[in-house]
């Protein structure tokens, strides 16, 4: 079992920043990958970043290329979302999931153990 905690989320200010963090503990092995989902209200969960969890290979949504940064400290167990440029229509509840795996996965199927989520809301 591994267990997944988020926290950083906030109100923002549109054009400003906030960074996420997901701490993992339980059976966190280095073939797992992790990655950084949010779901709107009315909306799908959609997958926004993505991590190999002993590689430096990452993946991002389209949505956020050039403003978001995901990134881990495996002797923390702790995985980042570097949140930049900030948008109204990236308020969301945002999850962090892990899969067993080196691939990214993009869909929330793949993932097996997710976070509780953490509330970001930018405001314009």
């Amino acid at each position: 079992q591994v267990q997944l905690v988020e926290s950083g989320g906030g109100l923002v200010q549109a054009g400003g920043s906030l960074r996420l963090s997901c701490a993992a503990s339980g059976r966190t092995e280095s073939n797992y990958a992790m990655a950084w989902f949010r779901q709107a209200p009315g909306k799908e969960r959609e997958f926004v970043a993505g991590i190999r969890w002993s590689g430096s290979m990452t993946s991002y949504a389209d949505s956020v290329k050039g403003r978001f940064s995901i990134s881990r400290d495996n002797a923390k167990n702790t995985v980042y979302l570097q949140m930049s440029s900030l948008k109204p229509e990236d308020t969301a509840v945002y999850y962090c999931a892990t899969r067993r795996g080196i691939v990214i996965h993009t869909t929330t199927g793949d993932y097996a153990y997710w976070g509780q989520g953490t509330q970001v809301t930018v405001s314009s």
